[in-house]
């Protein structure tokens, strides 16, 4: 149990001279396709290969195969990918609701595993992963990207410096815009049993930035949701955007046919699964929330109002904290901050590629210090692949990892918990419209400093 409490050490692979680390992947959409499929072929060749591809429609497991280029057998079957291919490491980008299953096989069968987040979306799938990762004696790590910004990662330096004081409090805002938040809709996210709602898939990644800000683990969460704006809300609704007789008149229309990578990947692989990537949005089996909001109180007495918006104008967030000496804000790609013009349409595409939109450039962050005036600080930040993070965990992981993070901003099990934790007490306190004690939801309990990868 202490070793499941304490993270894994990152630099436990079995990294050498004499072999590549052997890795499989299981779950080839976009996400696995690219960022943990083509993009390892291409940037760490030399010291990684891929020795088998997993997924349950044939059709997308053959063209990821040729589109990540890998030279390595496929297989519908995981088990069998397991007992044939003989990997190190294995990489789990499936659907949310099924992460558990692929963590627990994955790591009775003696492998490391690397998850996408959300770890899982449920307390009695996380309570499965813990025990599954004590009796293995191997090692979790949660794909938090976000940590790796240089963005995030300057609002860490100045916390940790103590620039504000002691924090009190904090107020954090995200909003998704109508073509981000809308595609969640549109595809297998936008159903609870497979999603466990946007308070998993997506907040998991702010709830860890929270986590690993504040350096605590939550404790308390009450909050409110609704589906209001998209399924059953909307004006019209059909199968899906192709054969939509409501076309010419739905904003939300969505061309898959002009996209190509979606074409290939999922539109002419229908037939194996029927999953539709140009869903209707406003199909009346959507039930996760288009509303969100929470209060999220910490075990060192740090409280959070968070809030996400699905359906904005623009795509950013903004995030105020309240400390005994200061106030830190801080906040990115609100156009009118700076006067700005973005294209949302090809922002949310580019990020999506893992792609730079522009050039790197400096973004600020205001540290106003009572008493004082305010201190702009500016940081030079990139666009896509999270702000630059996705490169650089990518890196820690496979490339540095023994050197040491000043920042800790490598994730084990215990963040991959903590962070989803807050999501599911989040569903459960709008069922019960009360709050939610974290420490009853796992064997976890809650600390007032959070414990870190070494």
């Amino acid at each position: 149990m202490l070793a499941a409490y304490t993270a894994f050490p990152i630099s436990s692979f079995d990294f050498g001279t004499s072999k590549k680390l052997r890795i499989v992947l299981v779950g080839t959409g976009i996400r696995g396709t690219s960022f943990w499929g083509k993009r390892l072929v291409e940037e760490y060749s030399d010291i990684i290969e891929f020795v088998g591809l997993s997924d349950p429609n044939a059709g997308r497991l053959e063209y990821a195969k040729t589109y990540i280029g890998a030279d390595c057998p496929t297989f519908i079957n995981f088990d069998e990918m397991l007992d044939r291919s003989k990997p190190d490491l294995v990489i789990v980008t499936s659907p949310d609701a099924t992460h558990h299953q692929y963590i627990i096989k994955g790591l009775a069968f003696g492998c490391d595993v690397l998850t996408e987040k959300p770890l899982t979306t449920d307390e009695v799938k996380v309570q499965a992963i813990i025990d599954a990762e004590g009796q293995s004696g191997k090692n979790l790590i949660v794909g938090f990207n976000y940590r790796w910004s240089p963005y995030a990662t300057k609002i860490k330096e100045l916390l940790m410096a103590n620039t504000i004081g002691e924090i009190t409090s904090v107020d954090f805002n995200w909003y998704l815009n109508t073509y981000h938040g809308a595609s969640y809709f549109r595809r297998w996210h936008g159903q609870m049993a497979m999603s466990g709602s946007l308070w998993v898939h997506k907040a998991t990644h702010h709830f860890d930035l929270l986590n690993w800000w504040l350096d605590a683990d939550p404790k308390e969460v009450f909050a409110y949701g609704a589906l209001e704006f998209y399924g059953a809300n909307g004006p019209y609704r059909g199968t899906n955007c192709r054969s939509c007789e409501h076309k010419g008149n739905c904003d939300f229309y969505f061309d898959i046919t002009k996209n190509n990578r979606l074409m290939d990947l999922y539109v002419k692989n229908e037939s194996y699964d029927h999953y539709y990537r140009d869903n209707c949005l406003f199909r009346n089996e959507i039930d996760i929330y288009d509303k969100m909001s929470a209060q999220i109180k910490y075990a060192n007495d740090v409280t959070v109002n968070y809030s996400l918006t699905t359906y904005s104008p623009f795509e950013g967030w903004r995030i105020a904290f309240n400390g005994t000496e200061g106030r830190i804000e801080a906040s990115l790609d609100i156009p009118y901050n700076q006067m700005i013009n973005v294209d949302q349409a090809e922002m949310h595409a580019k990020e999506m590629e893992q792609n730079a939109l522009e050039e790197a450039k400096s973004e600020a962050i205001i540290v106003h210090k009572l008493w004082q005036d305010h201190e702009t600080v500016l940081v030079p930040t990139e666009r896509g692949g999270h702000g630059g993070g996705d490169q650089r965990l990518q890196d820690k992981i496979f490339v540095t990892p023994d050197i040491k993070d000043p920042y800790d901003r490598s994730a084990g099990i215990r963040d991959g918990i903590m962070s989803v934790l807050i999501g599911i007490a989040a569903r459960k306190s709008i069922n019960s419209d009360a709050p939610v004690n974290i420490g009853d939801l796992s064997e976890f309990k809650p600390m007032p400093v959070r414990l870190k990868i070494h």
